[in-house]
């Protein structure tokens, strides 16, 4: 069974990044005994604890110390995105310090995730929090950008450190680098609160989508 788990586990992830105990399921094998042959994996060094229910495979670098997994791979992996899979985006200040609106550089790291029953919570993982809140609508790889903008939108004096001409630039770069048309931002923006329809305008979006 150890064997097993741990060609298991080499097969189905890289080295170094977060496993989720409440992913790991092999036919024929309970939890209990999943959770029994982890521990043995990490006694005999082959497998690392990052804290409860999230391991990973150490990777050594060059100076033969083990690199491991961090609060933010963790959180990434768990509510934005893995394997290909979109589940999230960065919402609020995160988000517009990252689209360069914004100068704040939060303490807490937003997100709003599929993964998330909860209309928000904040979520401890290692030393940092998060803020997780469930998306208006479920999220996927075709939408996420245009949510991801409309999220922002909707409370858009909270984070603009700059002016509106500035955030119009930055959101017209965003805008046709992900190529959000029109109807796409049509399809969603009656999710979202009235003042949204506000931004569309102050920002002058119609020019973006001309």
């Amino acid at each position: 069974m150890r064997f097993m788990l741990y060609e298991f586990l080499k097969n189905n992830y890289k080295e170094a990044e977060p496993i989720f105990f409440s992913d790991i399921v092999i036919e024929g094998i309970t939890k209990s005994a999943v959770n029994q042959q982890l521990k043995k994996l990490c006694d005999e060094g082959k497998l690392q604890k990052y804290e409860n229910g999230i391991y990973y495979l150490p990777k050594k670098s060059r100076l033969k110390t083990n690199v491991g997994v961090n609060a933010d791979m963790v959180a990434r992996y768990k509510y934005v995105s893995r394997g290909g899979k979109v589940d999230g985006f960065y919402s609020g200040n995160t988000f517009a310090n990252q689209l360069g609106i914004s100068t704040q550089v939060p303490n807490k790291v937003e997100i709003v995730s599929n993964n998330m029953a909860a209309k928000i919570r904040e979520i401890p993982i290692g030393k940092r929090t998060f803020i997780v809140r469930r998306p208006v609508v479920p999220v996927n790889e075709e939408n996420v950008y245009v949510l991801q903008l409309l999220d922002l939108l909707k409370n858009l004096d909270m984070y603009l450190d700059e002016s509106y001409d500035v955030a119009h630039d930055k959101v017209s770069q965003f805008v046709q680098i992900h190529g959000i048309t029109k109807n796409d931002v049509d399809s969603y923006i009656r999710e979202f609160p009235i003042a949204i329809f506000r931004y569309y305008y102050e920002l002058r979006l119609d020019d973006v989508f001309a």
